[in-house]
């Protein structure tokens, strides 16, 4: 439950930007789809063959840093724009989605997680106040209320960052001790109740 004292501040982002956001999440998701029914009626998962090659390092799960599946989200960004994107710990991404190489779907969620975590502006910890929530549109329409704690932490819809922001081009980076999702994609996902909910916020 988001406190009742904090006050919330509406925050109006750029038409034009946003439009761009929401048509490259439209195309990532509609390639997905037809890549996932090809690779299903071939019984195989050669679709994601590129996708294994392009990111070669070895997956561990033990660190609250940006992984092989928080690189492939920030790879659906375009380069030269503003964005900060709310971005799941490569431990979060293994305790929350369970998502795995050889899963046609993969891509899928992670193109739904980008439109849920990112934001077409900057939103340094410097731009939040301390005891009062902001409220962002992601890319897809989706709300985020954004404030930082006494520990100078972000903090998005309860999910806590776990590091300092990080810089990547245009990029900026909050790595995030969970996922953001609404409750429909969640439950779709049909994750477990108990300790993960405390995680996930919808």
């Amino acid at each position: 439950m988001r406190g009742r004292a904090m006050g919330v501040t509406k925050l109006k982002t750029l038409t034009p930007l946003k439009s761009i956001c929401i048509a490259i999440f439209a195309t990532s998701a509609i390639i997905q789809i037809l890549s996932a029914i090809h690779s299903r009626s071939m019984g195989s998962d050669s679709d994601l063959t590129p996708l294994k090659s392009k990111f070669q390092r070895k997956i561990s799960y033990t660190s609250n840093e940006i992984g092989e599946f928080g690189e492939m989200v920030l790879s659906m960004l375009p380069e030269d724009l503003p964005f900060t994107v709310f971005l799941p710990s490569e431990r979060a991404f293994e305790r929350n989605l369970r998502l795995e190489w050889n899963d046609s779907n993969t891509y899928a969620v992670l193109t739904r997680i980008l439109g849920f975590s990112a934001v077409p502006q900057w939103i340094s910890l410097e731009d939040l106040e301390l005891g009062e929530e902001k409220l962002y549109d992601s890319i897809t329409g989706f709300q985020l209320y954004v404030h930082k704690n006494s520990d100078k932490r972000v903090v998005a819809n309860t999910v806590v960052s776990v590091a300092a922001a990080q810089k990547k081009g245009s990029l900026l980076i909050h790595i995030m001790d969970g996922v953001l999702m609404d409750a429909e994609f969640q439950q779709s996902l049909m994750i477990d109740d108990g300790e993960n909910n405390e995680y996930i916020d919808g």
